[in-house]
């Protein structure tokens, strides 16, 4: 609980001031760490291996749409930023509906389920999360090719971490699907 705080605190911090991103981005990195090892501990006592599967996974998607945007085959324009915005705003209002519902006993539980519609719900979150990497990669190229001030290398390492959270997140979700049908 500490991490989640922790990073929650810094994290809000860090966007509202981005100036200081140098200290509360290494700050909110290791609050996440702190975090994802005792969530990563719970899933492992479950489902042993899966940890070091979501790793893979994560960094496998994070490398494989690097070189995609590298290389042009991925492109940023004006409609996919939209489109790509639009859809983490549709996971973020759908997480939020759920944990007000939650308080209320009320559930999702195809959603969040090991049937296809809870696979291909979290196949559709993961593709959201992944493809949020080349809005930040993008932003860090921008940013760059703007002249951004020294302290937005920090800023973009933020929103690249965020984005690596909620993906890797989401791998573990998705992975503990699969093996529960087993």
């Amino acid at each position: 609980m500490l991490g989640v705080i922790g990073g929650f605190i810094f994290a809000l911090v860090t966007i509202f001031k981005q100036s200081w991103a140098p200290v509360t981005a290494p700050i909110y990195a290791l609050c996440e760490g702190l975090f994802l090892g005792g969530v990563s501990c719970l899933f492992e006592l479950r489902y042993p291996g899966i940890a070091i599967q979501a790793v893979t996974l994560t960094f496998g998607t994070l490398f494989a749409l690097l070189l995609a945007y590298r290389s042009g085959l991925i492109q940023v324009t004006q409609k996919f930023r939209l489109g790509v915005v639009a859809a983490t705003g549709a996971v973020a209002l759908f997480y939020l509906l759920q944990m007000v519902l939650s308080f209320f006993h009320l559930q999702f539980t195809s959603v969040y389920g090991s049937g296809l519609v809870g696979i291909g719900f979290s196949l559709v979150v993961v593709a959201i999360a992944a493809l949020n990497l080349v809005l930040d990669f993008d932003f860090i190229d921008r940013s760059a090719a703007y002249g951004a001030p020294k302290y937005m290398e920090w800023y973009g390492a933020f929103g690249i971490l965020v984005t690596l959270v909620w993906l890797y997140l989401e791998m573990l979700r998705l992975l503990s699907k699969f093996r529960s049908r087993n």
